[in-house]
């Protein structure tokens, strides 16, 4: 397959990119920087202009077997300001509507689409349990979420299907959430965050690689797909598994004022948002999963 990816160069892109790359499928990673070759993927730069992609990643985009979307400015990477909340929407939804374009108008579309979302879009609830027909919430991350998948929709139809994939925790040895739990751990202060009782949907790197594939394949996937392992555990005992993970205590909390000075709105809406969520479809649809219990995942991440 040729496979077109935005986003191939973050902590998730660039581990996929490697992998469809080594199983012989020619992947293009459009960016904004420079081009060249590396690790047998193509890096192209393309820019986009006003929603729409320069002629070359347009190119790129016609007669593509699949497009994967994954671009966007980090969620979690700073404090949300009025000019950070305006980066991390343009960040997503100028490249997603300039794919969309460009896979509407071209001569040979692309058979699917998988685009990025995060499991943000069902808001945070201590109580619920959410699956992919939970409506969206009503935070800011929720209705980014929402408007990022009405972007990719704009790519559908009768010739090419859209994957919305819902990303929880993305646990892996060289970044992401574990990197930033790592330090206090190891100097023996880690602990849960505010009560610890708030939820964690998570999955391992290797099965979001896989997920992403089964979909790639799977011609009855489309709509929203929940990339999350099956068992979604508490804060708490996240913080206990990953103790055991590393050797060391889970003692030290950290209160949730503490966050809030620390991030602003981005520790309600992020951090200590809760999100119990199960991967219902692709349970259903006979996706396995390698890394179906925490610690199992988490002694391959440490």
């Amino acid at each position: 397959m040729r496979i077109v990816v935005t986003g191939g160069t973050g902590f998730i892109g660039r581990a996929l990119c490697a992998s469809l790359a080594a199983d012989g499928h020619e992947v293009v990673v459009l960016s904004r920087f420079a081009g060249g070759t590396y690790l047998n993927v193509r890096h192209v730069r393309a820019q986009v202009i006003q929603n729409r992609f320069e002629a070359q990643g347009v190119s790129e985009i016609d007669g593509a077997d699949a497009v994967i979307n994954l671009a966007g400015a980090g969620i979690a990477d700073a404090r949300w300001t009025p000019a950070r909340k305006t980066l991390l929407r343009q960040s997503r939804l100028s490249v997603t509507h300039a794919l969309a374009t460009a896979i509407r108008e071209a001569v040979k579309p692309p058979a699917v689409v998988i685009s990025g979302s995060a499991i943000g879009f069902y808001g945070s609830d201590m109580n619920a349990t959410f699956d992919e027909s939970s409506p969206a919430g009503s935070d800011f991350l929720a209705e980014l979420c929402a408007n990022w998948e009405q972007a990719a929709q704009e790519a559908a139809s009768s010739q090419t299907r859209v994957v919305q994939l819902r990303t929880g925790l993305v646990l892996a040895r060289d970044g992401g959430l574990l990197s930033k739990l790592k330090p206090p751990f190891q100097f023996f202060v880690g602990g849960p965050t505010g009560t610890g009782r708030h939820w964690m949907s998570w999955i391992h790197r290797d099965d979001w690689i896989s997920l992403v594939r089964w979909a790639l394949t799977t011609s009855s996937v489309q709509g929203p797909l929940n990339a999350v392992a099956p068992h979604a555990v508490t804060n708490a005992d996240f913080s206990k598994a990953f103790g055991r993970a590393l050797h060391r205590p889970s003692l030290f909390p950290l209160p949730a004022f503490a966050l809030r000075l620390m991030f602003g709105e981005l520790a309600d809406g992020a951090l200590l948002a809760s999100q119990k969520v199960t991967p219902q479809v692709a349970v259903a649809g006979g996706f396995r999963f390698t890394y179906a219990d925490l610690d199992s995942a988490l002694k391959a991440s440490v």
